[in-house]
């Protein structure tokens, strides 16, 4: 038997195993292959102030490792979501880490207080401020890009929180130095750090010699993505255990399609792991990876999941 528990800051969770946002809505329709209560944590479509209708059509091109999405944070606002969406999600015996965005940085703040209010809370465990969605029109809200407005946002949405509430920054991987980024949003006062978000990417259709997505660039994801997944942690990861960040966990996502998909981000220093484009062809796909990871955890001989977090720096041969 192995403990698959993990801690992410103050949120303890009985496996590190999560959905990634967006790939499964607010988990009604996961709901319907297997309880979301058996994933450590439940992580939201993003949420911002208003409703949305999100980008034109056609959204979606496959590629070939993975997918191309230009939804553009489709939604029905805050109020609605913490009217609905969460009351439903604590009933189903959810751990719910709400992901939130705003065109703003005071939009972040403005939904991170409406979303402490309402009286489901409770099913909170935490938000992940997703900074970072590279298929929104306006490429300047990309507020991840610059640390700066990365370190505002973060301050900001921590102001309105409720002290304890752990709060995760999600970072991109579509920039020079990532590391200067995580120690901004860090510095802000988040608890940790999710990455990564998708990739900015493209396809031409060539037979009809023009973009494949009304929106023309999108959001890379799938398995073309998950080395780029690793780079990242294992250069925060590495920066941690230099001294030049402070110690914080994280979150990895990016290709994860299987229990060995998963320990690769562990090993490069994840302590829990989001599954999101394989849930479009297996629903089951976030709940088999749980039993998955366990069974690599015990192969390698580790009685504790959390023996395997950043195990890959330790076995780096040095010069």
């Amino acid at each position: 038997m192995v403990d698959m528990s993990t801690a992410l800051a103050s949120m303890v969770l009985p496996n590190p195993v999560m959905t990634a946002s967006g790939c499964a809505a607010n988990g009604h329709e996961l709901h319907r292959f297997f309880p979301v209560s058996e994933l450590g944590a439940f992580v939201t479509k993003t949420v911002m102030a208003a409703p949305r209708s999100g980008r034109g059509t056609p959204r979606m091109a496959e590629t070939a490792s993975g997918m191309l999405n230009s939804i553009g944070l489709q939604g029905p606002g805050i109020d609605a979501f913490a009217k609905e969406d969460l009351p439903w999600l604590g009933s189903v015996g959810a751990r719910a880490l709400v992901s939130i965005a705003g065109t703003t940085a005071e939009e972040f703040a403005d939904v991170a207080e409406r979303l402490a209010s309402s009286p489901a809370y409770d099913a909170v465990v935490g938000v992940e401020v997703n900074i970072s969605c590279p298929n929104v029109a306006n490429r300047g809200l990309v507020f991840a890009c610059d640390p700066v407005s990365s370190e505002r946002v973060v301050r900001l949405v921590r102001e309105r929180l409720p002290e304890g509430t752990p709060m995760f920054a999600k970072l991109t991987p579509d920039v020079t130095d990532i590391v200067s980024v995580a120690a901004a949003a860090l510095r802000a006062g988040a608890d940790g750090l999710t990455m990564i978000n998708t990739l900015l990417g493209m396809a031409i259709d060539t037979d009809l010699l023009r973009p494949q997505l009304a929106g023309v660039t999108g959001g890379l994801s799938g398995p073309a993505i998950r080395p780029v997944a690793v780079r990242a942690l294992w250069e925060v990861t590495a920066a941690m255990r230099e001294g030049r960040l402070p110690t914080a966990p994280l979150i990895g996502v990016g290709g994860v399609r299987t229990g060995r998909d998963a320990l690769e981000l562990v090993a490069a220093g994840a302590s829990a792991v989001q599954v999101g484009t394989a849930t479009f062809h297996d629903p089951s796909r976030p709940r088999r990876v749980v039993d998955e990871l366990e069974a690599e955890v015990a192969r390698h001989g580790f009685g504790r999941f959390t023996d395997a977090v950043g195990i890959a720096h330790d076995r780096t041969a040095r010069p």
